[in-house]
């Protein structure tokens, strides 16, 4: 799992300059986990860590390079994701 975890986060770095490493493993595990927690509230079956990974990678396709403009947007998020706090520019 951490080895799919740090693949992800470097990933989102490649696509994302602003970040520092702390905040892409912050931004990776939010995503993975609420990705996760949303679909069992769903009442879907467990998929494994395989469907995770492959929807988080998607989400760094489409919202890598701007993913950090979320947090300030979504209170949910702000508190952790301090944009000021740990990105690189």
């Amino acid at each position: 799992m951490e080895e799919r975890i740090e693949l992800l986060v470097q990933e989102l770095l490649e696509k994302n300059e602003v970040l520092s490493e702390s905040k892409a493993r912050v931004w990776i595990e939010l995503l993975w986990s609420d990705f996760e927690s949303s679909y069992a509230k769903a009442g879907y079956d467990y998929k494994g860590a395989e469907v995770s990974e492959k929807i988080i990678r998607q989400w760094i396709a489409s919202y890598g390079d701007r993913i950090h403009e979320f947090a300030g947007n979504n209170p949910k998020y702000v508190h952790l994701l301090n944009v000021e706090d740990d990105t690189l520019k």
